[in-house]
């Protein structure tokens, strides 16, 4: 095989380098949303002071993450997800479509959701924003170590030796 030119190895990088890019990004997004969507409390009429309304069902709150690119969702979810499965399932196509450099939104916008962040429910003491967000340095650790180990030694190797690094 004949040798690339020092620019054609030059644009290689480069457009591996953005792919990857966007590639972390997409982990991140994945791991925040998971977290936060499992992270969240369904109601548990057994620890209410009051009986919950007839046919209540627990996962309202989880069912209203709303993921987004560019501008935050408005408005709630008339939905409910126990488990958070159709939560992530829908966030997919907008977490596979996501690059770097665009600005995700997750949010939940129902009216309690302020109070489950500041710790008035049983299951999240501690909130479930703030809890990710503490570990949010670790996730991205993770997800550049994730790409990071589909690279060879070899390509890694030439980039030290090619930058002197």
């Amino acid at each position: 095989m004949a040798s690339m030119s020092f620019s054609m190895q030059i644009a290689e990088f480069i457009a591996k380098t953005k792919a990857n890019q966007d590639l972390v990004v997409r982990a991140i997004t994945m791991k925040v949303d998971n977290k936060l969507v499992q992270r969240s409390p369904v109601g548990d009429a057994k620890f209410w002071k009051h009986k919950p309304p007839p046919g209540y069902t627990g996962g309202r709150f989880r069912a209203n993450w709303q993921l987004s690119i560019g501008s935050p969702a408005a408005g709630v979810r008339d939905l409910i997800d126990k488990d958070g499965s159709a939560t992530i399932a829908a966030h997919g196509s907008t977490i596979s479509a996501a690059k770097a450099g665009d600005v995700i939104y997750l949010v939940n916008n129902l009216p309690y959701a302020k109070r489950i962040e500041e710790g008035w429910s049983r299951q999240a003491p501690v909130g479930v924003v703030m809890l990710t967000v503490v570990e949010f340095r670790t996730i991205v650790d993770d997800a550049v170590n994730g790409v990071r180990s589909g690279t060879t030694a070899s390509e890694f190797a030439q980039g030290y030796s090619t930058y002197k690094l």
